[in-house]
């Protein structure tokens, strides 16, 4: 039954509802699961969660595991997994730390040397995964063991730094505001905080606009074609929400130092990432090589390069979050990134990909990642040990995973 015909009875409305609902549990339960776990730990926590400071310490702690969950989600839909990217992590963060401190090299040529040394670790596993189908697992589960070691090889066995001021930038800095603080002395005295920063403010008030356009404009092209899309009702309560949450992030942040170098990075690139797995062909090849690699292979699509490309693209940004995590930590250590994959593993199957291959989001492996993010943040403020964390991580991992294979079994 369509909603036209629910708009002219007045009563079917509530069954479409409930069928949309269904066929999007996953989607909407983990906007909703997010917004749970938030409210739990913003009281338990006495409402230190969601202070200016603790916000951006959540994005600053968090960066660099999104970025390796956009390229893990990638190569998960594609049908396989990446165990090795902590080791790179760590292994990238080692060698720029070689390259800055002992060698003096400039930060822009180390900075290039790391991402495309990132790229060809990508490759060189890829191209057995690809090329001589040995499994996925087992190329980079070698993978983590030899970077391991490579990293401890590279420092000696200690710990390499501090860096440069203009290094840690890429994961402490700040984007300069577009007025001077002098100028905005009136809008932190009118909302009663020391500063205010118009430059994070006006880009949440832009994101949330572009976000109502977008998704109005989508709800035309649909009506268009004759397509039934989200009940009108809950496309309204749903972009409420997410407005909300963002027009309240971004005063939080406004708040403090204004906007991270590292949130404006991951923003181009979950905006990028997201464009080229919804919009593009290769994003839909990559989909259908997961779902169907013989079927995939028949139509013409070249699954060979496309699981090399996925390998390569995993590379640099495990890279990028090495260098990253590096900036962050402001030395190079040869534990660095020790068991991180699991996080990032867990992030993109919490955020509703298939283990087998060819169904994710990048939103949905954001979302993933930032569950883990404010449990690891909201534990550690109520002081629970480490040991009771990562039990209660994977026990939530797990419930994830049921729940999705519950959904596919009772959608099949």
């Amino acid at each position: 039954m369509t909603m036209h015909t629910a708009e002219g009875t007045g009563q079917a409305e509530p069954q479409g509802l409930r069928s949309y609902l269904r066929r999007h549990m996953r989607e909407y339960g983990l906007l909703f699961a997010l917004i749970a776990i938030m409210a739990f730990f913003q009281v338990v926590t006495g409402g230190t969660l969601l202070r200016p400071v603790n916000i951006t310490n959540l994005f600053l702690q968090n960066s660099y595991i999104i970025i390796m969950a956009l390229g893990m989600l990638i190569v998960i839909v594609s049908g396989n997994i990446d165990l090795s990217v902590g080791s790179v992590l760590g292994f990238i963060g080692a060698f720029a730390a070689v390259m800055v401190v002992e060698w003096d090299m400039p930060i822009s040529v180390t900075i290039f040397a790391s991402l495309v040394l990132g790229g060809l670790i990508g490759a060189a596993q890829g191209y057995w995964v690809a090329y001589w189908a040995i499994p996925s697992f087992i190329v980079t589960l070698a993978g983590m063991l030899v970077f391991r070691g490579a990293s401890l090889l590279l420092l000696q066995g200690q710990s390499v730094g501090p860096f440069p001021a203009e290094f840690q930038l890429l994961s402490t800095g700040f984007v300069p505001d577009i007025l001077p603080r002098e100028a905005t002395a009136g809008l932190a005295e009118l909302f009663g905080v020391r500063n205010f920063n118009v430059l994070a403010m006006g880009l949440g008030v832009i994101v949330a606009t572009v976000i109502v356009w977008l998704g109005l404009r989508e709800r035309a092209r649909d009506k268009a074609y004759g397509i039934e899309g989200e009940p009108i009702n809950f496309f309204w309560v749903r972009n409420i929400i997410v407005l909300g949450a963002l027009l309240f992030l971004s005063y939080k942040i406004a708040t403090f130092r204004g906007l991270p170098n590292v949130l404006v990075t991951m923003g181009v690139l979950i905006i990028i990432y997201a464009f080229v797995t919804q919009k593009t062909v290769i994003g839909r090849r990559i989909y259908a090589l997961g779902g169907n690699r013989k079927a995939a292979k028949l139509s013409g699509i070249k699954t060979e390069r496309l699981t090399f490309l996925a390998f390569v693209n995993m590379g640099v940004l495990a890279a990028l979050a090495g260098l990253v995590f590096a900036a962050r930590l402001n030395t190079a250590t040869p534990k660095a990134g020790f068991g991180m994959e699991l996080d990032v593993i867990a992030a993109v199957f919490i955020g509703g990909a298939s283990m087998s291959g060819g169904s994710g989001k990048i939103v949905g492996a954001v979302v993933g990642a930032f569950i883990m993010g404010v449990m690891n943040n909201g534990m550690s403020i109520m002081g629970i040990g480490i040991d009771y964390q990562q039990m209660i991580k994977g026990l939530v991992l797990l419930a994830a995973v049921i729940f999705d294979v519950y959904n596919r079994q009772k959608q099949g």
